[in-house]
Order: C-alpha cells, then sequence, then structure tokens
C-alpha cells in the first residue's frame, strides 16, 4: 500500500532535516535545540508506548468465517505491516526521530561554535 504524501513523506522530511542539521545545514541556539529536541522525544516515547496496538494491527482481525472475511483477514494484517505498511513506515520514523535528535545535537554545537568563533573577533573595553 502507497500513502501519497503520507506517512512515508514525513519519514523523508525527517531524515533530511537530521542529515541537513548534521552537515552543518543550519545552526540552532540552545532555546531552541532544547525545545526541538523534547519534541521529538515526546514523539519517540509516544511510538515507544504503541508496541501493544501496534502488534495487534499486525494480526488477521477476527472478522468471522464468511468467504468474504477470510479474503480480507490477510489483506488487512499486510496493510499494517507490508514493507510500505503504516507499522513499517512508523518505525521507519522512529529511526529518523533518533537520527534528527544527533542532528539537532549537531547543529547546537554549531550554533556555540559559531558564537564563540564571532564573539572572539571583539575586544572587550
Amino acid at each position: 500500500m502507497h500513502v501519497a504524501g503520507g506517512i512515508g513523506s514525513i519519514v523523508g522530511s525527517a531524515k533530511s532535516f537530521a542529515n541537513l542539521a548534521s552537515t552543518g545545514g543550519f545552526a540552532v541556539n540552545e532555546t531552541g535545540g532544547q525545545a526541538l529536541l523534547a519534541a521529538i522525544r515526546e514523539m519517540r516515547d509516544w511510538i515507544d508506548a504503541q508496541g501493544y496496538g501496534l502488534n495487534m494491527l499486525a494480526q488477521q482481525p477476527p472478522l468471522g468465517s464468511s468467504h468474504g472475511a477470510e479474503t480480507m483477514k490477510p489483506y488487512v494484517a499486510d496493510v499494517a505491516s507490508d514493507k510500505q505498511g503504516f507499522i513499517t513506515m512508523l518505525q521507519e520514523f522512529r529511526t529518523s526521530l533518533d537520527d534528527a535528535e544527533r542532528g539537532i545535537q549537531a547543529a547546537m554545537a554549531s550554533y556555540q561554535e559559531t558564537d564563540t568563533g564571532i564573539g572572539g573577533g571583539f575586544q572587550q573595553v
């Protein structure tokens, strides 16, 4: 299943953001960095807390024993867990949050280096 502009797009954006931050594409001050890190950690914690519910989504639902139900059962589980499924994309997003956290930390360090470098050029009177 492919959802254009869905969670796969979010995963791609998060990976790009993390890469940009970790390669010095931007710098962020301590206050902004801590706010971003808090949001990243909160989202990661939420995803981690969904384990049981995600396992339930990956199982065939008890739709009954009619011919239609028997036909649908495997497809419902696949939508959640196949290679482009919701669970797979959510796990990739979870990984990208770790990358984003490292990127923000690098962007904060870059800000500190830039700030120190600029500040070092001024003489105290």
